[in-house]
């Protein structure tokens, strides 16, 4: 696939834009700053801007392509670009950065006729991340029918984003896929991060002790590429374990007293339900920060 990647420079971005030309696709990363990767294409693109969005889109990818006798179209966006947190920027600036990136890449994605859009929504639109004090879940796992009614600037931008995406599909058809992705974690980070983890739980009870491995999410990714016909859809992306040694019914005892839990859950498994990820493409986390540290539960 030719595939158009936003934010391919970013933390997430750049694991994921590599993995997909790894994979055989031909990625485009239009980002403010170039990534620098042998095998993905730089493009410095504003998407803030509506026309520079939508001339990159329709523009040439590679010097290669002026060999063609036509200029190829992209067969489909990732959208990752954004400002990724609160207290980088002001609120505002976030939400305006964040909100407009979106509707101008959806716009021009949809108006050129490219059929799939994959774009990073976040865990933290369930209001929890970034919420002033503490707040729990109304029900345990979490999926994706909580309600998502946050207070921040980030996550209010990333509401807004996934309302502009579900508009998009309804005027057009295409196939438009929000990932609500968790606490993104590189592979050194589990050693440099985790063992504080282990040994305060606390310290992730704002991302609902969830994470996703980047590797993981670039094969989410890749399923939503190789998955048509879903229309608009949004999918909670984390791996299929806690970020903690803690078990299931420890954490729910010390963190979750009183929250409903909708079903039976396995001693480690996520409270940040990937359920609807395994069934409509079959996502199947691979990695685990027990592959790299000891779990202390298990001795």
């Amino acid at each position: 696939m030719r595939i158009f990647f936003t934010g391919g420079s970013g933390k997430a971005g750049k694991h994921v834009a590599p993995f997909l030309a790894a994979q055989g696709h031909q990625v485009t990363n239009a980002d403010l700053v170039p990534l620098g990767h042998p095998d993905v294409a730089d493009l410095r693109v504003d998407l803030t801007d509506a026309g520079e969005t939508y001339s990159a889109l329709a523009g040439l990818a590679t010097f290669d392509e002026l060999d063609l006798p036509e200029k190829p179209s992209y067969d489909a966006v990732v959208h990752f670009a954004a400002v990724p947190a609160i207290l980088r920027e002001a609120d505002s600036a976030t939400y305006a950065t964040n909100v407009l990136s979106t509707y101008h890449v959806l716009e021009a994605a949809t108006r050129l006729g490219i059929p799939k859009v994959v774009f990073a929504s976040s865990e933290t639109t369930y209001g929890i991340c970034f919420a002033q004090g503490e707040r729990r879940p109304l029900y345990l796992p979490v999926d994706e029918e909580h309600p998502t009614v946050p207070e921040d600037s980030y996550a209010m931008s990333k509401v807004a984003g996934e309302v502009t995406a579900r508009s998009f599909h309804a005027r057009t058809g295409a196939d438009i896929y929000g990932l609500r992705i968790n606490n993104v974690i590189e592979p050194h980070e589990y050693a440099d991060m985790f063992p504080a983890f282990l040994d305060d739980p606390a310290l992730r009870r704002r991302n609902v002790f969830a994470y996703i491995d980047t590797r993981d999410l670039s094969q989410m990714v890749q399923r939503c590429l190789e998955t048509d016909g879903l229309g608009y859809e949004v999918f909670n992306v984390a791996n299929a374990d806690m970020s903690v040694a803690a078990t299931t019914e420890e954490i729910r005892a010390r963190f979750y007293d009183g929250v409903e839990l909708r079903r039976e859950m396995s001693r480690d498994e996520t409270f940040y339900s990937i359920d609807k990820a395994r069934e409509l493409v079959g996502f199947v986390p691979e990695h685990s920060w027990r592959d790299v540290l000891p779990d202390p539960a298990a001795s």
